[in-house]
C-alpha cells in the first residue's frame, strides 16, 4: 500500500501516485479477466474451438459451425470504451461484406446478459452477438486486450489479429477481410 507523508508529498504528486496505483490495479485485473497467462493465439494458428450462448436466443454458437466462411470474431465488454467505436464499424462491415460471405461474431465477456444488453441498447448490433460469462472463449484465444478481434479464413486459420480498436485500423481490417473473402473462391 502506498502511504503518504503529509508534509513531504504535494497534493499534485499524491494525485499522480493514486492515479498510477489505480491504473496498475486495472491492468492487473484486466489481465486476469482476459486470461493473459494463457498462450495467445498467433497469426497462422488454427482458431481454437470455442462456443458461447447467443445473446438473443441463448442457443450455443460454435465457431466450428462457421467453417467454410470468413469470420470476424470480436471480443468486447460493456465497460470497454473502444468497443463503443467498433460496433458502428462492425455494422458497416456487416452491411458491406455479408453478401460476400463474411460472418461477424461479437462475444461479450460481461458477467451478466443485462450488462451486455444495456450496451447494445446504446450501440445496436446488426450481426451475431453472444455472451460468454465463463470466459471460455477469451481464455481459449488468450486475449491480450479489449476489444480484440480475429480475422479467421474459411479453413479456420487466424489471418489477422487486432488488439484494441482505433479509427486508423478500419482500412487495414477491411483490406484483410476482403483479402480473406477473395481467397479460395
Amino acid at each position: 500500500m502506498i502511504r503518504f507523508a503529509a508534509r513531504r508529498i504535494s497534493p499534485r504528486t499524491r494525485g499522480w501516485l493514486l492515479s498510477w496505483r489505480a491504473a496498475t490495479v486495472i491492468v492487473v485485473l484486466t489481465g486476469s479477466l482476459l486470461g493473459s497467462t494463457e498462450a495467445a493465439v498467433s497469426k497462422g494458428d488454427a482458431a481454437p474451438a470455442c462456443a458461447a450462448a447467443a445473446l438473443d436466443a441463448g442457443v450455443p454458437i460454435s465457431l466450428a459451425e462457421y467453417r467454410g466462411k470468413v469470420v470476424y470474431l470480436d471480443f468486447w465488454a460493456s465497460w470497454c470504451g473502444p468497443c463503443r467505436e467498433s460496433f458502428p464499424f462492425m455494422n458497416e462491415l456487416q452491411r458491406d461484406l455479408a453478401g460476400r460471405g463474411l460472418r461477424i461474431i461479437a462475444i461479450s465477456v460481461d458477467k451478466t446478459a443485462a450488462e451486455a444488453r444495456r450496451f447494445l441498447d446504446r450501440y445496436p448490433a446488426q450481426f451475431t452477438v453472444a455472451l460468454d460469462t465463463a470466459a471460455a472463449c477469451p481464455t481459449a484465444f488468450g486475449l491480450q486486450g479489449m476489444p480484440s478481434s480475429f480475422v479467421i479464413d474459411r479453413s479456420g486459420i487466424v489471418r489477422a489479429i487486432h488488439v484494441g480498436f482505433h479509427d486508423k485500423d478500419r482500412s487495414e481490417i477491411r483490406r484483410q477481410l476482403q483479402e480473406a473473402l477473395d481467397a479460395d473462391r
